[in-house]
């Protein structure tokens, strides 16, 4: 089972002490990160593996077949032992595909909490240009996740409001994928999820009001570790639903493509919902109008229009709709077929009104 990291370390500075660690993976790193994130941090990486003999490399477009292929090579040039992954998702899945593919240990290190990518035995390719094409299970989490907080509050507060949102989705999937579950770890995962779900509830305007406070850290702990914890308590059986398959189809928008993975899964929540609230579902449309409230609190996108959307076609949309409901997709693990025109009547109504009080108990939906 894919539980979790062999080693987690977090606090202030935490990268500049992690050199321990990172040597009992290796001498010669080579060190994968986003042009903007080696560039900004390049000082700091002088100093944090100033007894390593490193090698640093953008993965840029994107962590794509492209882009894998050329870093593959410059694993076998600088004749690395293993790898440092270091920004967002993609930087991270990009490191995490490129160790399993060369049998090297990495390390992960986030520079925002934009996700749990840093966490999971996961990675997502896309082409060049930013379409999700295919994941990849890989053999396991990384040997090393060093959750370094002065990294993260460095990020733009954008990218904590969108980890938030990409952690939400844990409960609104998983809760429909577990099925009925009666099996150990899968009721753990899912009641997980609905803990997680409630501290985000709770804690996501303080740590947005105060950033590096103590409700921050416990929002970017949440978003970047229990929302890992949570895909390798529940695996396979805790999949993602139409809240991701909806984020995979709208990756093929190039209107789009400035927003974050994170906001578009927040508003795939939402069609999710609506689409289960289509289905006669009461409580989904309970959980729907609690969840766009706390959107506007948060600045999540609502609507196409927030996504930036609003002069899409409908052609388009019906082609992003298509994709995301592929046979191999996962909004199929939803309990009632769905079909390319439902998913398209679903994404253009979620701000719909309903006459459900915001007063009810949160929704269990």
């Amino acid at each position: 089972m894919n539980l979790a990291p062999a080693q987690v370390v977090r606090g202030q500075g935490m990268l500049g002490q992690a050199a321990d660690q990172l040597a009992q993976l290796g001498d010669r790193p080579l060190v994968i990160g986003g042009d903007s994130t080696l560039n900004a941090l390049s000082d700091t990486l002088d100093q944090a593996l100033e007894r390593f003999e490193d090698q640093r490399i953008s993965y840029s477009p994107d962590c794509s077949e492209q882009s894998l292929e050329r870093l593959r090579k410059a694993v076998a040039q600088h004749r690395a032992d293993f790898i440092i992954g270091l920004g967002g998702g993609k930087a991270l899945d990009t490191a995490k595909l490129i160790a399993f593919q060369c049998d090297l240990p990495i390390a992960t290190v986030p520079t925002s909490a934009a996700t749990c990518a840093a966490w999971t035995a996961l990675s997502n390719v896309y082409s060049n240009e930013g379409a999700f094409l295919y994941d990849v299970t890989l053999a396991h989490c990384p040997e090393l996740l060093i959750l370094d907080y002065d990294l993260v509050q460095t990020a733009p507060q954008r990218t904590l409001v969108a980890g938030i949102g990409d952690a939400l989705a844990k409960w609104y999937e998983a809760s429909v994928s577990s099925g009925a579950s009666n099996q150990t770890l899968i009721i753990a995962a899912v009641q997980q999820a609905r803990v997680l779900r409630d501290i985000l509830f709770q804690k996501s305007a303080d740590a947005l009001a105060e950033p590096g406070g103590e409700a921050w850290r416990e929002v970017v702990d949440a978003s970047v570790l229990l929302a890992g914890v949570i895909g390798g308590l529940g695996g396979a059986q805790c999949r993602t639903v139409a809240a991701h398959a909806v984020h995979n189809g709208l990756t093929h928008l190039p209107a789009c493509h400035d927003m974050i993975h994170g906001e578009k899964v927040a508003y795939g929540i939402l069609v999710q919902l609506r689409l289960e609230e289509m289905q006669g579902n009461q409580l989904a449309a309970t959980a729907r109008q609690q969840l766009l409230q706390f959107y506007r609190e948060l600045g999540l996108p609502c609507s196409l229009e927030d996504l930036g959307l609003a002069q899409t076609t409908l052609t388009d949309l019906r082609h992003a709709a298509t994709l995301a409901c592929k046979p191999e997709s996962d909004i199929h693990h939803l309990p009632f077929a769905i079909a390319p025109e439902q998913l398209v009547a679903a994404m253009v109504s979620t701000t719909v009104s309903t006459t459900v009080s915001l007063s009810a108990p949160v929704a269990q939906a």
